[in-house]
Order: C-alpha cells, then sequence, then structure tokens
C-alpha cells in the first residue's frame, strides 16, 4: 500500500474529523472543502488506493461499502430530492488522496456535465 494518508490519519483518529457515520466497515466525514451544502466522503476501513482497486478487492467487502455509501446518503436525509456519489480516480480526475473515497454530494441543483 501506498503512503500513510490524511485518511489513515482521520481513521486512526490522530486528525479530527466532523464524523457523521461510523461502522465496522465505513467511515463517513464532513468534506473540509464542501462543493455543495451537503458533502461527505465515505472512506472503508480496509485500505484501498482508488476505485480501480474495486475490481480486485473481495467483493463482499465491496458490497458492504457501496451499501454504506446508500445508507449514509439515507441518513443525511438526501434520497427525497436527489445527490451525487462521485469517485475521482487519477491524476486527470484530480485524485487528491491516494485512499478510496466516495464523494456524497446535495443540498442543492447539480449542474451537468460535472466538469
Amino acid at each position: 500500500m501506498a503512503e500513510d494518508t490524511l485518511f489513515d490519519k482521520i481513521l486512526r483518529k490522530d486528525i479530527s474529523a466532523d464524523i457523521v457515520h461510523e461502522d465496522d466497515d465505513v467511515l463517513a466525514f464532513r468534506d473540509i472543502n464542501p462543493q455543495a451544502p451537503t458533502h461527505v466522503l465515505v472512506i472503508p476501513k480496509q485500505k484501498l488506493e482508488s476505485f480501480a482497486d474495486l475490481a480486485e478487492a473481495d467483493p463482499e467487502a465491496v458490497g458492504r461499502y457501496m451499501g454504506a455509501v446508500a445508507r449514509v446518503a439515507r441518513q443525511l436525509g438526501l434520497e427525497e430530492r436527489g445527490y451525487r456519489i462521485v469517485f475521482n480516480t487519477g491524476p486527470e480526475a484530480q485524485q487528491s488522496v491516494q485512499y478510496i473515497h466516495a464523494h456524497i454530494l446535495g443540498g442543492r441543483q447539480l449542474t451537468w456535465p460535472p466538469g
């Protein structure tokens, strides 16, 4: 695995975060630079570097992670009006932390294309 990232430090509680959900499989916390009124990051506790790594990951762990992303969006009250899930993968997609993370964005009208 790659270097010790900001998200590793948040997961260990070495760095504080505004945590909105935690269970055995995931940690979800508010983004420090929100791009929408609701902007939460969801990371698996079992580290993967990017979305591309899901292709080789344990299918059950992937299912638990994706299910947790959906549950967090529901917990945030975003289902009725809608929300967006974003995974940035690699340098051209502006992945800034080498640790897979789902961005849950909602609370305003989102535009298309995204950028």
